[in-house]
């Protein structure tokens, strides 16, 4: 394990270098790369969905290519190293697991994430960060950030009791949606405090809403599809076909798949 590591650092550096190295990996900056990594983590996600292992190997690899990436280009500055990136992990993992490495008892896994909270809230204030809030990435995709920052209220008892209350929550919304014009600059503002409160409706049903919202996705996909497939059979396509043929077709395939 160590010499395949250790290859791949070389790689790196190799890419890397001022002389030798390739064009295109030179030209790259730390913010450059940030996309990249973004949909080689996406990537990751794919092949796990679709449970294809032999290709999630090749997209843990692409994913652990990134963090070289950056860490190469973190060492040409002088800031840190892999080396440093590894040992802050398993500095954090060991202080964050005390019921595993020291001699905390905790009874379950409620109890070992509610601790995990707490020694994070303990780390955001050591470094500043008095507010819940803080450190919840910007540049996370808005749907996960809704989730994160509701996570974060819940842990300090700002939540509702039940789901009820997250319903009732919904119902309200969207009567606001439904009150507000169409042409109304506050339209967007009520559809996102609609969105934000379905949100709160899915993590207290303890569901990932990305994970919910794929799901849904990859149905529709499936779904439609069929639809198209229907039509190809009947010698049209989506486009000279009208609603109310493509709806009786999409009736049809919600039975089947």
């Amino acid at each position: 394990m160590p010499d395949n590591i250790n290859r791949l650092l070389a790689i790196m550096s190799r890419l890397r270098d001022p002389e030798h190295g390739c064009p295109w990996d030179l030209k790259q900056s730390y913010a450059s790369i940030v996309p990249y990594t973004l949909e080689e983590a996406y990537e990751v996600a794919d092949a796990i969905a679709r449970q294809s292992f032999d290709e999630l190997k090749d997209e843990l690899g692409d994913l652990l290519f990134q963090v070289v990436f950056y860490a190469q280009i973190a060492k040409e500055e002088g800031r840190f190293a892999f080396d440093d990136c590894v040992a802050a992990i398993c500095d954090k993992l060991e202080r964050r697991h005390p019921h595993v490495f020291g001699e905390l008892n905790l009874a379950d896994a409620d109890a070992v994430l509610k601790n995990w909270e707490a020694l994070k809230t303990e780390e955001r204030k050591d470094v500043g960060q008095n507010s819940v809030l803080d450190n919840i990435p910007q540049a996370m995709p808005a749907l996960s950030r809704a989730y994160k920052l509701q996570k974060r209220c819940a842990n300090v008892g700002f939540d509702w009791p039940s789901v009820d209350g997250c319903w009732d929550k919904v119902k309200e919304e969207i009567l606001e949606v439904e009150e507000t014009a169409a042409d109304s600059p506050e339209l967007s503002e009520e559809l996102g405090d609609l969105m934000f409160a379905l949100v709160n409706v899915v993590r207290k049903h303890k569901l990932d809403p990305e994970a919910v919202l794929r799901a849904a996705n990859s149905k529709f996909e499936r779904r439609f599809r069929a639809v198209e497939q229907a039509l190809v059979l009947n010698g049209k396509t989506p486009e000279q076909s009208n609603l109310d043929e493509m709806e009786q077709l999409w009736q049809q395939i919600k039975q089947q798949v």
